[in-house]
This record gives C-alpha cells, structure tokens and sequence, in this order.
C-alpha cells in the first residue's frame, strides 16, 4: 500500500517485494476490500447520524489516457486493422469545499459487461430499434446496442451494416469493458451522495461542464424547485502560465488594499475587503434578468459572470456565476455565497492523484508524439478504481495538512472522527 501511494510502478514494486504481478493484483483487492470495510465503520455510520445545515459540494472531471491494449492471440502482424492507440478515460471527483473530505472518486468505465452481453439483449429486446433512451444499455455512448442485419422496413443498407459490423468486432479484440457515458457516472455519484449526506441546504460548485450540471439539476431537483439548492460555476483559464497566476495574484491584492483605501475601510482582512467589494457589487448587479411577457414576469438566466475579487496563487484570477435564481436574497447573502466559491478541494485531490498513483500519472510519450502511455499497466480501469479508493481513503483519514494552525485530517474537519489514522488501521482493522 506504501508504494502504490509513493507512485512506484507496478514493475519495480514486485522487484522491490520480490513478488509477481498475480500476487501484487491479489494485494492491491485485498487492500481494496479493506478500505471499503474501513469506510464502512468510519465514513458510514457516522455520517447517518449527522445532520448538515448547509453542504458545499465541489464536483470536477480529470481525464486520463489508457493504452489501448488488443487481447492475448490477437496481436501480430496479421492483425492490420487498429483502433485509436488512447481510450481517454473520465475519473468523477466530488469533495467538500471546506473540508476538502472526498466523497466520491470514480472511473467512468464499466469493467464487467462485454459486447456479448450487448448482443444478447439486443437480440432479445430488438434494441437496434429503439430510441436511445429508452436502450438498456444507452449508458454507453458507442456501443448502445449490437448491429443486427437490416430488415426489409429499415432504412438502414447493407453497406452500413457491415460497417457498423467491423467496427464493433475490431472493438472486441481489444481490452475488456466499455467505457460509460460520464453523466450516468455523475448521476449516480450525486445519487450515492445524497443517501449518504444529511443536509438542509446544498450548495455545488462545477465549471461549466453539461454532464456536471444536468447530473446535478436531474438527482437534485425538488431540492432546487424548494430554492434549498444553489449551483455555481467557477472557471478559471488553464492555459496561463505559473508566472502569469502568480503576478495575477499579487495584482488582485494590490488592487483589492487600494479599493479599501479609497473605500474608506480600515480593515487590512482580505477576505473581510473582498465580501464588502462584492456587497457593493451585488447592489447593482445580477445573475439573472427578469423577462416580462405583459401578463407576467420570470427571471431567466443571464451568463452575467463576475470576476473572484480574491486570485489564487496557482491559477491566478476566476470567474464566478450562479446559474439558479437568488434575486431573494439580499446584497450581503448573496456576497457571503459567493465568496466561498472555488475549486481547490477537487484541485488538490487530482494533484494527489497524478502525483501518487503511478497508473493514473501524466503519461510518458515517444520523441515520435503518437501518444502512447509507456507506464506500467495503466490500461486495466479495474485497478484504477481500486487504486483511487485506497488513495481516497487514506486521503481523507490519514493525509493532515494545515489550515489555521490547525493540522487535521479532512475527516477529523469533517467531523466524522477525531483521531488520525494510519494505514495499519485501515489494513489491520479488528
């Protein structure tokens, strides 16, 4: 557990245990099964007897590449046809704004169903003639249902039947499983989130991603229709260098001391600057414009976003909006909301993810530039989503940082525990 959590590969972690890779895969389900027993008794039964007055819920997606990889006795040269050298895989992460606990962490992947299954039920159900949604298998975006020859009522010809054909039978020869449409995964996560998770009011912030917000609106939705939910959008522009985030952030509190100056505020607090210069702000500017149809008037959604008066010092300014309704509120309500707005509790995780789990770190490439991953075993998201939950599990109860003078474990500012744990307790626990 200690290698795969210092980024070791799983070639050199059998040297270093002088093991083979069968007894190392035993390991890593059996690691598995403990930390889901250990979340179990820890984040389980805790959280059922909590209750929330108000969640903050980050949602963010980290895309990885597999190696797509044919199946053994299906290389060799005989075998001309190829399919795209990376399958780029979702991983959908979900934590707690201020606590940084990480709820969720899964692979968009479905490891167990096979193309033959898909056949089976599209021979039984008659699926190749049924509109998407209402597909059993319509979760996976490319392989919905199996290609049946065409019947005399169909406008579908030969030629793109044989097509259809080829490319799902050079699709068989390849790794196992399908990949799953990332907004079923988010659903469900929202879902298993919400059964778990007692709240009186939840509040999400995603970037502007229709797989996040259609998940989020669908599993939330009498929570939003009741006004009991809020959703936010924060975007920041990823293509700005290290340099440029770091002058954007010093800049930000320059301009932000100067505003309070002129301002009149005695105050040096920026956070304390920035929720009065967004009361200001919110006097004057909204979210959403109101539509009057002569006989009545709704709000509408106006993409009126503002900019965070507080940077960051790792991605520099960014950009703020809501996209439900809070003209309710008052200026100083809205000001406090959107203060808290941010991204750093899914930030940090992937960071932890690329930096400690070798299968799911940025991959290495030939000076040829074709893509392809050279690092060990990265091509199984079985494992992946082993590995995540046993580096989310020690992430949560076992990883301390510091806040405030404050070192804690994201479970212990949780709330769910009070001690910090060690991976002997998740390994041997009694």
């Amino acid at each position: 557990m200690k290698l795969l959590l210092s980024r070791v590969p799983i070639t050199r972690a059998c040297e270093i245990l002088e093991i083979g890779r069968g007894t190392y895969y035993d390991k890593l389900e059996f690691v598995y099964r403990r930390c889901l027993e250990f979340l179990e008794r820890h984040e389980t039964k805790p959280l059922q007897k909590m209750q929330f007055r108000e969640m903050w819920l980050n949602t963010d997606k980290m895309t990885y590449f597999l190696n797509n990889v044919r199946k053994k006795g299906m290389g060799g040269s005989q075998y001309v046809e190829v399919e795209d050298s990376q399958f780029p895989t979702n991983v959908v992460i979900t934590a707690e704004v201020f606590f940084r606990y990480v709820f969720r962490s899964d692979v968009a992947y479905d490891w167990e169903l096979t193309l033959g299954d898909i056949a089976l039920d599209t021979l039984l159900m008659k699926e190749d003639h049924l509109s998407e949604f209402a597909k059993k298998h319509a979760r996976i975006p490319k392989y919905s249902h199996y290609p049946m020859p065409p019947s005399k009522n169909d406008t579908q010809t030969n030629g793109e039947y044989q097509k259809d054909l080829e490319n799902i039978e050079r699709r068989a020869k390849y790794i196992d499983g399908l990949h799953v449409n990332s907004t079923y995964t988010t659903i469900a996560q929202y879902w298993l989130i919400k059964q778990l998770v007692k709240a009186m009011e939840w509040r999400f912030v995603t970037d502007k991603d229709n797989s996040l917000m259609t998940s989020i609106f669908r599993v939330f939705a009498k929570e939003f229709r009741l006004s009991d939910a809020h959703h936010f959008l924060c975007q920041t522009d990823k293509t700005k260098s290290r340099k440029q985030a770091r002058e954007q952030f010093i800049q930000a509190r320059v301009d932000l001391v100067n505003w309070g100056i002129n301002s009149g505020y005695d105050t040096k607090s920026l956070r304390k600057l920035a929720f009065l210069k967004l009361e200001e702000m919110f006097h004057h500017h909204q979210f959403h414009k109101e539509i009057s149809t002569g006989v009545s008037s709704h709000y509408e959604y106006a993409d009126n976003p503002i900019e965070h008066p507080l940077a960051t010092i790792d991605r520099g300014f960014r950009w703020v909006d809501c996209t439900t309704n809070l003209s309710s509120l008052e200026s100083k309500d809205i000001a406090n909301l959107i203060l808290n707005v941010n991204d750093n509790a899914t930030n940090m995780f992937i960071q932890h993810i690329r930096r400690r789990l070798s299968i799911l770190e940025r991959p290495i490439t030939t000076a040829r530039g074709d893509g392809k991953s050279y690092i060990y075993s990265n091509f199984n998201p079985k494992y992946a989503q082993m590995a995540l939950t046993i580096l989310r599990t020690y992430y949560n109860f076992c990883f301390a940082y510091k806040t405030n003078d404050r070192i804690e474990t994201p479970a212990q500012r949780l709330g769910i525990t009070r001690k910090k744990f060690n991976i002997n307790d998740i390994i041997y626990m009694q």
